[in-house]
């Protein structure tokens, strides 16, 4: 049986400021990460992203709680620990005089490469994302979509068990974005490893996650797939109808599978649960109307960021 990649419990951690007070940044964070899948960290700035990240990779510990990586201690396998995970985070940042190639064979001998095996991995990544006509560019020259898939090569020279991504896309060019959120996609698929992604773009997070917990202000909000956070919180489909005439709101209202209704002149969006068991009782309650158009939209992520960030 597979140890799980992250197992949490009541993990809190705290900083202190100068002058002697502290602040709480995670509160009592618990959570198990399963094997092969992308888990998503989504939180405004300043929620605890990034400090968890941070935990999960043992580079910092936490004052309370439980952690084990991949069946091991985090505290007293730090080493061990290392050795099977990597970690890629926004702007990242090189020895800015070394090449493409001179930097990931940098990193490889950090992690124990050497010779042919170390020429070999390093090929490899050039390859895998990429790089090969950048190969001998100086970190200093690199666009940020270039820098950004360097540190995915980098973050995949140990071929890790567990991969963490924090904010991966962040400055990047919209068509980068998309690029590199591919990219992810793919290395996941073809290597079959657990990856913790942390992020406040939610169309990422909805193309991406198996999985997402919301944190707001170090507190873990909402915890479940995608499909499911959507429907637990009542964010059904919308109907937005446009019309000419009078239609019965209360009616409407009344319907089974209706979560809300928001009415402007000449237009009604009606909150469903399922578009298919409700849309023909609607139709036919607009029998003293005409109906000009009707748009169908399905909720996204953006619509639980809103409602859980309030």
């Amino acid at each position: 049986m597979m140890e799980k990649p992250i197992k949490a419990a009541g993990i809190c951690k705290m900083y202190k400021s100068f002058l002697g007070s502290s602040a709480t940044i995670l509160h009592n964070i618990s959570m198990d990460i399963e094997e092969g899948e992308i888990f998503g960290l989504l939180g405004p700035n300043g929620s605890g992203k990034t400090t968890l990240i941070s935990i999960f990779s043992t580079l910092i510990y936490p004052e309370r709680g439980s952690l084990f990586i991949l069946g091991m201690d985090a505290r007293r396998d730090s080493k061990e620990i290392r050795k099977v995970i990597n970690i890629s985070t926004a702007k990242p940042n090189f020895p800015w005089s070394l090449t493409v190639r001179e930097n990931l064979r940098h990193y490889g001998m950090l992690y124990g490469l050497y010779g042919s095996a170390l020429t070999q991995t390093v090929e490899d990544q050039i390859d895998a994302f990429e790089l090969g006509e950048f190969r001998d560019m100086k970190f200093e020259n690199l666009s940020t979509g270039l820098k950004q898939r360097l540190s995915l090569a980098k973050a995949m020279l140990n071929h890790p068990r567990l991969l963490f991504l924090d904010e991966p896309t962040t400055g990047l060019d919209p068509d980068i974005s998309i690029k590199t959120r591919m990219l992810i996609k793919r290395i996941h698929q073809e290597q079959n490893i657990s990856v913790v992604l942390s992020t406040h773009y939610m169309p990422e997070a909805e193309m991406l996650c198996d999985r997402i917990a919301f944190l707001r202000k170090g507190r873990i909000v909402a915890l479940d797939t995608p499909h499911n956070l959507k429907r637990h919180m009542g964010l059904g489909e919308r109907i937005v109808v446009s019309y000419e005439g009078t239609v019965d709101i209360t009616a409407l209202e009344s319907l089974p599978g209706v979560l809300g209704i928001k009415t402007e002149r000449g237009s009604l969006e009606i909150v469903i649960d399922r578009v298919e068991d409700s849309l023909d009782r609607i139709v036919k309650l607009f029998c003293n109307a005409r109906i000009l158009n009707i748009t169908i939209k399905e909720p996204d992520l953006e619509d639980v960021f809103l409602e859980l960030a309030r």
